[in-house]
């Protein structure tokens, strides 16, 4: 088990670039795989998730070139893929095991999606039940826990009403729904992120967005991918809130992606009285990039709950650290979804919190924090949660003394290069 000691920082200064996003990469990857010829996919990010969907197509016969520089995959359309001659390990990537389900809903081969531990405590139902609808034949361990063992099936077109909004669930059917005669549509009760859909336009697929609804015409031809992703949110929000909390600070991000379905954490930020603005905006790809700007500013404590948490749920673990070093305090209501994260993202930053001296209530749906002014360092575990990691790691440049974080190995899921880009900030 690796740990990291982390030292309280006089002021963070300079200018980072964050790592590739990682949903578009998963996605990348298979709408790619899933077009007819040869795919680019630029700034790809080579992180362990990511990597377990791009390893699964290799296994189920897709030619991927990688350049040291782009990835470039010669997709054979919706049919194209073949039985994968062992089980597909997953690991940690709880998106690449609800997206791919969908995908293999369609095919003509039975496969088996398995994971780490972490993984196999995660529950598929919410994508199971829907898939199954459309006539999947899935079948998992009680409760629907993986492996999944996934039969050739004949599916057929759904309108599902999704009881959340979960972008994991509504691309599992819209993927599903690639291979299905006719209209395949999901309606969420908020909208969440949209980068399926998006991508899905962009190579020819007829996608139709009224609302909360999306609906897919199935049996599609996909048209090559030719993409550049760009810097990823939920990555660069641990230094959003660095450069926020940490006194004196001025901190500029480049080239991240701004989606309006991912960016709720700037204006909970704003809310509370955050400093941070949107230079050079452009689009990229088909998603808007810009630069973000960061100055450090005392923080108030606020209420929020519905789609403005929806919007933030990646960032929930580094909103808590803001929310403990604001005046006053800060109620989240309605993240239940949290709780079969990684980890119990809820009670992993509860039981930290508290032993840095905040003054925490863990609720069902969220968590009640009193801001403390000034963090104690102490001993922490992530729980193998690279967001509950990186977010306990920013909690040390505002604590008084050396905080030890136990279990940081899982940062290299998603942001394998964190701490150097740390390292780059300190004064």
């Amino acid at each position: 088990m690796i740990h990291n000691n982390i030292k309280s920082a006089k002021s963070l200064s300079g200018e980072i670039i964050p790592p590739p996003d990682k949903s578009i990469s998963h996605r990348a990857v298979i709408i790619s795989c899933l077009s007819e010829g040869r795919s680019i996919i630029r700034n790809f990010l080579r992180a362990e998730d990511p990597v377990r969907t791009l390893d699964a197509f290799r296994h189920m016969g897709i030619d991927v070139e990688d350049n040291g520089k782009d990835i470039i995959t010669h997709g054979k359309g919706l049919n194209g893929l073949k039985e994968p001659q062992n089980i597909i390990d997953c690991g940690n990537s709880g998106t690449t095991m609800r997206l791919l389900s969908g995908v293999l809903a369609g095919q003509s081969f039975p496969a088996t999606l398995t994971g780490d531990a972490s993984l196999m405590r995660r529950p598929m139902q919410r994508a199971i039940s829907p898939l199954s609808e459309m006539g999947a034949l899935i079948t998992s361990k009680k409760g629907g826990y993986p492996p999944l063992h996934i039969k050739p099936g004949e599916l057929k077109p759904i309108h599902y009403k999704s009881p959340l909004a979960s972008a994991q669930v509504k691309s599992s059917i819209l993927l599903a729904g690639l291979y299905c005669h006719g209209v395949t549509s999901v309606t969420e009760p908020e909208k969440s992120r949209d980068h399926t859909e998006r991508m899905l336009k962009t190579v020819g697929v007829n996608i139709e967005i009224k609302g909360l609804t999306v609906s897919i015409t199935g049996k599609a031809r996909l048209n090559p991918l030719d993409i550049t992703i760009p810097g990823d949110f939920s990555s660069a929000a641990f230094f959003i809130v660095a450069g926020t909390i940490v006194y004196n600070s001025n901190v500029v991000i480049k080239n991240v992606g701004i989606n309006p379905t991912r960016t709720g954490l700037i204006d909970i930020l704003k809310r509370m009285g955050a400093d941070i603005r949107f230079e050079n905006t452009r689009e990229v790809s088909g998603e808007p990039v810009a630069d973000i700007y960061i100055k450090s500013v005392h923080l108030t404590g606020i209420e929020l709950g519905g789609n403005e948490i929806l919007r933030a749920l990646d960032e929930f673990p580094i909103l808590c650290i803001a929310a403990s070093v604001a005046s006053g305090t800060t109620k989240i209501r309605g993240a239940r979804e949290l709780r079969v994260k990684e980890s119990d993202r809820i009670a992993s930053m509860a039981r930290a919190l508290k032993k840095m001296n905040v003054d925490v209530e863990e609720l069902e749906d969220g968590i009640i924090i009193k801001g403390a002014q000034r963090l104690w360092a102490t001993s922490v575990n992530s729980y193998g949660d690279h967001r509950v990691a990186m977010a306990l790691t920013i909690a040390g440049l505002v604590s008084q003394g050396e905080m030890n974080i136990e279990n940081t190995e899982c940062i290299n899921t998603s942001f394998p290069e964190f701490f150097d880009t740390l390292n780059k900030l300190r004064t």
